[in-house]
């Protein structure tokens, strides 16, 4: 699939032509050679006057990002798919200097490999003999955002979110996997996930897994 023909298959999420066009030079901005991919290094290489444009797609404009997913996750099982397929779960931090995205706090990220000001998102990765690619993430909100309804609010977090460890939003994006008919034979992850439920949805549905587990582990 070239980027163009990527644009055209995102083209439905977004109801304005004009938001459309403002995604579609996002995208261009992200693959583009800029070392740093700010707002305003984004808009100048597109063409852009200023920044606006490409912050209304992450900030004002109406669009669904869990369809934006499932457009994803379609186009991986079409071009990657393979019966012996394993779902990867593993997250990653983001490294943050100031307090107001969402989910940032003091939290231990392997991507400095200490405690820092941070957000954390768990991913879930499909892997076959072909490739492997994102199929889906989950933005982990520690207990300081969740019991904070103002600042809950102020990120424009649902209401219906609440407080859910690593481990429930893998398990979360396993059985959606499930539920999606995403074909794959294993579900692979590391100590974090292994001492929760998460191995309740391969299990029952017939799937194998390597969980890790930390050292004082009982069996």
């Amino acid at each position: 699939m070239t980027l163009r023909q990527a644009e055209q298959r995102i083209r439905p999420l977004f109801a304005a032509p004009s938001v459309a066009a403002s995604a579609n030079a996002f995208l261009d901005g992200l693959l583009g050679g800029e070392r740093r991919k700010t707002s305003w290094m984004r808009a100048e290489a597109g063409g852009d006057p200023g920044p606006w444009r490409q912050q209304a797609i992450l900030g004002r404009a109406h669009w669904d990002a869990e369809a934006l997913r499932d457009v994803v996750q379609d186009y991986v099982v079409e071009t990657l798919a393979s019966p012996n397929g394993m779902v990867v779960i593993d997250e990653t931090g983001f490294l943050k200097q100031g307090k107001a995205s969402c989910g940032v706090g003091g939290q231990y990220t392997g991507s400095a490999g200490k405690i820092t000001n941070c957000q954390i998102r768990v991913f879930a990765a499909y892997v076959s003999d072909q490739c492997h690619a994102f199929i889906d993430r989950r933005l982990y909100l520690p207990k300081a955002w969740t019991g904070d309804p103002a600042r809950m609010r102020t990120t424009h977090v649902p209401e219906a979110i609440n407080f859910a460890t690593k481990p429930k939003l893998a398990l979360a994006m396993i059985e959606w996997a499930l539920q999606a008919k995403v074909p794959f034979a294993w579900v692979a992850a590391d100590s974090i996930y292994g001492l929760g439920e998460i191995e309740l949805a391969p299990r029952r549905s017939y799937k194998s897994y390597v969980l890790g587990v930390t050292g004082q582990h009982r069996f």
